[in-house]
């Protein structure tokens, strides 16, 4: 991906919503929701303090992560879906 985030915005590959319910009922692409955790694809240096020092991310590229439901802004590149969000926007690192 020829794609570097800024300052302390990370790109994020949304993972794939459910197919199937656990109990085996297939689930409409209408009535999929929106995936609230995806894969940490790239992270720019870090934020910009007002005295001009950088503090780096806390997460890091291959991080799976949990973010609010309507965070980022979605873009396209060749094909796929990632969403753009400052790390601010990140709830929790999934261990």
């Amino acid at each position: 991906m020829n794609l570097a985030p800024l300052h302390d915005r990370v790109i994020i590959k949304p993972s794939q919503p459910e197919e199937v319910t656990k109990g085996g009922i297939i689930i409409p692409d209408t009535a999929k929701e929106k995936p609230m955790q995806g894969e940490v694809v790239a992270v720019g240096p870090g934020k910009l303090t007002e005295d001009g020092k950088v503090i780096p991310l806390t997460v890091k590229v291959g991080d799976k992560v949990l973010y609010g439901k309507y965070s980022g802004t979605e873009v396209e590149i060749n094909g796929e879906q990632f969403l753009i969000m400052r790390e601010s926007d990140i709830f929790a690192i999934i261990k």
